[in-house]
């Protein structure tokens, strides 16, 4: 028989038992929806948190305290005054400055009411992060005091069309500091452009002073949370880090861009294999089901395989017609299961305000993944018909 015959009849036979073809389709385009849709969301965040790393600067060197211990998690520390000093002196540093981070505080503006982060750094934090622009005002000088610089999701809420606050306007913060309630006004210099966040905070969202007003108002003396780094070039990156880790000990951990990268890319990895092994157990589901209809097809095409073999149709060509309906419900729901699974994976990103990232070939993978499952499943219930003897078979009641 001709290859365009044993199609033919593929289809033929796939109309004639459009409820089965349509259970087999349904198990194998949900499978595929969910595969499409979480790795597409998966890879969505992979590429922004890539993004938000870009603006961390390749030449910048994070020194973090603390330490990672097996059976501990990660063992705390401080860094101060002596640790900056060391790093500053490091062969190949071009400068260093301290930052004070992970302290918060609350603020009302007309009826809005803001729990915000507060993080403190000197005017050299601008220097080695060029990439963060103030769209009005201005950026932090040595000498300010009681000055502070707002992210734009503070300047402008989202779900306002107008600014609430501009340059040049106070606002009083309030924070829990060893059990007292403090409260500091601050005068806004500056207006950060919105960048959709940042490393070690979200600026949209986080209010920026000088390092030494946060120590007072937060009473951490000369302690601080990290120590960001600058190479001299982008070459020596891994140089520099390295001998700041020899520096400081095993006590801190000292973060690359490109470490940093690898270490998201692994993550990203393994979360994009669970979802992506999760959403696929469907597909196996699926699977189970074409066995059980293609079985019981060949089962009531009986007497019809018998007659295909007594006017000279082959064991193959019989097998290769039973594998043609594997094959067109695997492709058929695997090509609807991806375009669903793109068109939810949009609507999640909206709901979430996150760009997903669809692709060609996710979705070229995901329709040859259905269709090899479909041809897994049906190559018993292919044997067992290519196998019966065409007597039996026309005898078959």
């Amino acid at each position: 028989m001709k290859i365009s015959d044993i199609a033919a009849m593929s289809v033929e036979s796939l109309g004639d038992r459009k409820f089965r073809f349509a259970l087999n389709l349904i198990g194998i385009l949900i499978g595929c929806t969910a595969v499409t849709g979480l790795v597409s969301i998966t890879q969505g965040l992979s590429n922004e948190v890539s993004g938000q790393l870009q603006m961390f600067g390749p030449q910048n060197i994070m020194i973090v305290p603390g330490h990672l211990q097996q059976g501990r998690g990660l063992v705390t520390s401080t860094l101060n005054w002596r640790d900056l000093d060391i790093v500053s002196r490091v062969h190949g540093v071009r400068k260093a400055t301290p930052i004070i981070a992970s302290k918060f505080c609350t603020f009302e503006v007309r009826g809005h009411e803001f729990y915000s982060e507060v993080y403190g750094v000197t005017n050299e934090y601008f220097e080695l992060n060029q990439q963060y622009q103030v769209e009005t005002g201005r950026k932090l000088l040595r000498t300010d005091n009681a000055a502070v610089v707002v992210g734009a999701n503070i300047a402008q809420p989202q779900d306002e069309d107008e600014p609430i606050l501009k340059v040049g306007d106070r606002i009083k913060i309030e924070a829990r500091v060893k059990d007292e309630t403090k409260t500091l006004t601050l005068r806004i210099v500056g207006i950060y452009e919105r960048t959709g966040g940042g490393v070690g905070a979200n600026l949209d969202d986080s209010i920026g002073v000088p390092l030494r007003t946060a120590q007072q108002f937060f009473e951490v003396g000369n302690e601080y949370d990290f120590i960001m780094a600058q190479a001299d070039s982008l070459d020596t990156v891994g140089e520099v880090a390295e001998r700041v880790e020899e520096k400081l000990g095993d006590e801190v951990m000292v973060v690359t861009y490109e470490s940093a990268q690898e270490r998201v890319t692994q993550v990203m990895g393994t979360i994009e294999s669970v979802l992506g092994g999760i959403a696929a157990i469907s597909l196996i589901v699926a699977g189970v089901g074409i066995i059980n209809t293609m079985t019981v097809s060949v089962m009531e095409r009986t007497r019809e395989i018998g007659v295909l073999k007594a006017i000279g149709a082959k064991s193959s060509d019989v097998m290769f017609m039973f594998l043609s309906e594997a094959v067109l419900t695997g492709l058929v729901g695997g090509a609807i299961g991806v375009a669903f699974g793109v068109v939810l994976s949009q609507i999640i990103s909206r709901i979430i305000n996150l760009a997903v990232a669809p692709s060609l070939g996710l979705g070229l993978f995901v329709v040859g993944f259905a269709v090899a499952t479909a041809v897994l499943s049906g190559i018993y219930p292919a044997w067992r018909a290519s196998n019966l003897h065409p007597v039996e078979a026309l005898r078959y009641e």
